[in-house]
C-alpha cells in the first residue's frame, strides 16, 4: 500500500468514501470516539457517516445510544454509553494527573473537589438534568465557590470536568441544543469491569480497525496511554491488526475490516478536529501545491470550520456562517484546482449544509 492507498483506505475505513454505517451510534461505536468541542460539528461528521442529519444524531443523544463528555484527554467527545465506563476507567487516571498544576492554579484543592462534586451530585439526583449555568449557581449557593471570585467560570467548568473523568457526571439524554448534566449512574447502563490489559488491547483494536492505517505514536496523541503500552497490546492482538510500512513508517490496520470506497465522491468538507484529519500525524493529508494558507500550521482551537479535502489532498478550509436563519459553508480554496474538482467540492459543501446546524 503507497501512501494514497492509505488516504483512500481511511475514508473508506471511517465511512466517508464506504458504505455508511447503520446510524450515528454504529458510526461512533466504529471510531470509538469521536471529539466534540465542536458539538453541533461533531454531529455533523458522525451524520456524514451513516446518512443521517443534526437531529437524527440529537436523537440518538436524547435515547442514551450516545453520550458526550470528557475523555480520553481533557477534550469533549461523543461515545456510545456502553463503552463509557472503561474507557475512562482506562484513560482518566492519566488526564486527571495530567491536568494538577491547572487545578493548582484555580485553587481547587481535593477537599474542594470533593465538596463541589457532592453537591453537583445532589443538584442532578433524580434525573434532575441541569445545565452548567444552574449547577454554577448551586456550588456558589452551597458556599463550594465565589461567584465574584475572576476564576469562577473556569472551576466551575473544571469540576464538572473531574467530574466526567471520575464517571459521576456526563451528558443527559435529552434532545436540546443545551448541553444538560446528569448522573452516570441514572442514564448508562452498569457495564462489566475490564482488567486493565483486556480494556488496552479493546482500545488499540478499536482505534486501530476505526482508523487505520495508523501509527501507534498517532493512538498515544488521542488516548492517555504509553507507546510501551500500546506495543504490549499490538502484541495481545496478533493474528487481528497487521503492520505496514509507508514512506518508511511504521502503520497498523485490520485486513480483516477494511471496506470498499464504495461512493462515488472526490471532495469532503470535515471538521478540523474530525477524527479523518486530526487523528493522523504520520502520513497526514498532504496540502495542495495553491493552498491558500501556504505552510502556516491549522490553528486547532478555531471551531466552525475546517478543512477542504479533493482527490486525496488539503486543498483549503471552510467555514460555517449563518445568514437569514441560514447555515451558509464559505469556501477558502487553492485557486490552482480544476473546473471538476471545484463541481466537487461544490457538491460536498451542498451535502454538508444539509445535516448541520
Amino acid at each position: 500500500m503507497d501512501r494514497d492507498g492509505v488516504l483512500a483506505a481511511r475514508l473508506a475505513t471511517q465511512r466517508l468514501s464506504g458504505p455508511p454505517a447503520s446510524g450515528p451510534a454504529p458510526a461512533v461505536a466504529e471510531l470509538l470516539c469521536v471529539q466534540a468541542q465542536d458539538a453541533p460539528l461533531a454531529r455533523a461528521m458522525i451524520a456524514l457517516r451513516c446518512g443521517s442529519t443534526d437531529a437524527g444524531v440529537r436523537a440518538a443523544v436524547a435515547r442514551g445510544e450516545l453520550v458526550r463528555t470528557h475523555v480520553l484527554r481533557p477534550t469533549w467527545h461523543y461515545l456510545a454509553a456502553e463503552d463509557l465506563r472503561w474507557l475512562l476507567a482506562l484513560t482518566s487516571p492519566k488526564v486527571e494527573s495530567g491536568m494538577a498544576s491547572r487545578h493548582r492554579q484555580l485553587s481547587l484543592t481535593a477537599a474542594r473537589v470533593d465538596a463541589g462534586l457532592s453537591v453537583v451530585a445532589d443538584a442532578l439526583a433524580g434525573r434532575r438534568f441541569a445545565p452548567r449555568p444552574t449547577l454554577g449557581t448551586a456550588l456558589a449557593g452551597a458556599g463550594v465557590l465565589d461567584r465574584d471570585d475572576p476564576l469562577f467560570g473556569q472551576q466551575v467548568g473544571h469540576i464538572l470536568l473531574l467530574g466526567e473523568l471520575r464517571a459521576l457526571i456526563c451528558s443527559a439524554p435529552v434532545e436540546s441544543t443545551e448541553h444538560h448534566y446528569a448522573l452516570v449512574e441514572e442514564v448508562v447502563p452498569a457495564s462489566r469491569p475490564r482488567e486493565h490489559r483486556e480494556a488496552l488491547a479493546e482500545l488499540v483494536r478499536r482505534f486501530v480497525t476505526g482508523h487505520g492505517p495508523v501509527a501507534p505514536s498517532d493512538l498515544v496523541r488521542w488516548a492517555r496511554v504509553t507507546l510501551g503500552e500500546v506495543r504490549t497490546a499490538l502484541r495481545d492482538l496478533d493474528g487481528h491488526l497487521a503492520p505496514l510500512v509507508v514512506d518508511g513508517q511504521e502503520l497498523w490496520h485490520a485486513p480483516d475490516a477494511l471496506l470498499p470506497a464504495s461512493r462515488a465522491q472526490r471532495a469532503w468538507l470535515v471538521s478540523t478536529f474530525d477524527e479523518v484529519f486530526l487523528s493522523y500525524r504520520t502520513v497526514p493529508w498532504p496540502r495542495s501545491a495553491g493552498h491558500p494558507a501556504g505552510e502556516d500550521p491549522y490553528r486547532f482551537a478555531e471551531a466552525g470550520g475546517g478543512v477542504v479535502l479533493c482527490d486525496l489532498e488539503d486543498v483549503g478550509a471552510w467555514k460555517r456562517t449563518r445568514r437569514g436563519g441560514r447555515v451558509r459553508i464559505d469556501l477558502e480554496l487553492d485557486t490552482t484546482l480544476s473546473s471538476s474538482a471545484l463541481g466537487a467540492i461544490d457538491d460536498a459543501a451542498a451535502t454538508l449544509a444539509t445535516v448541520i446546524a
